[in-house]
C-alpha cells in the first residue's frame, strides 16, 4: 500500500550536489575504489610491454616507445601514487576493522593522512628512484 504523504527524496546518498555534502570519509572511500581500478591500467600496460618483449624486436620497439613516452610516464607516475594511496587506505581500513579511529574527527584525519601521505611517499619514491 503506498503512502499518500510520501515525500520526494534522493534515491542515493551518492548524489553529490544539492542533496549530499561530500565528506572526507566518503571521498576517501570512493578514491580507494578509483585507485584500485586505475591500477589495472598500469598492469595492462606492463603486461603488454612484457608480451611485446617476448614476441619480437619490432613489436617491442612499438610497445617500448609507448611505455617510455610522456603518456607512459604519466600513467606510471599516477600508478605509483595510486599504489601508495591504496596501501595507506588499506592500513586505514585495517584500523577500522579493529574498531579504532571510528569517531568522525579521527576518520577524517586518517583520510587526509592517506591523501597527504600518498603524495609525500610518491615524491620521495620518485626522488629515490
Amino acid at each position: 500500500m503506498s503512502d499518500a504523504n510520501q515525500t520526494e527524496r534522493p534515491l542515493s546518498p551518492f548524489m553529490i550536489g544539492p542533496y549530499y555534502r561530500p565528506q572526507m570519509t566518503s571521498m576517501s572511500s570512493i578514491l580507494t575504489r578509483i585507485t584500485g581500478n586505475g591500477l589495472i591500467v598500469a598492469v595492462l600496460l606492463i603486461v603488454w610491454w612484457l608480451l611485446a618483449a617476448a614476441t619480437g624486436p619490432e613489436y617491442f620497439e612499438t610497445a617500448n616507445a609507448f611505455v617510455t613516452s610522456w603518456f607512459g610516464d604519466l600513467v606510471f607516475t599516477l600508478s605509483l601514487w595510486a599504489i601508495w594511496y591504496h596501501y595507506l587506505a588499506g592500513l586505514r581500513h585495517l584500523l577500522f576493522d579493529a574498531a579504532r579511529g571510528m569517531d568522525i574527527v579521527t576518520a577524517e584525519r586518517l583520510g587526509w593522512a592517506c591523501v597527504i601521505g600518498s603524495v609525500v611517499l610518491t615524491i620521495l619514491t620518485l626522488i629515490i628512484i
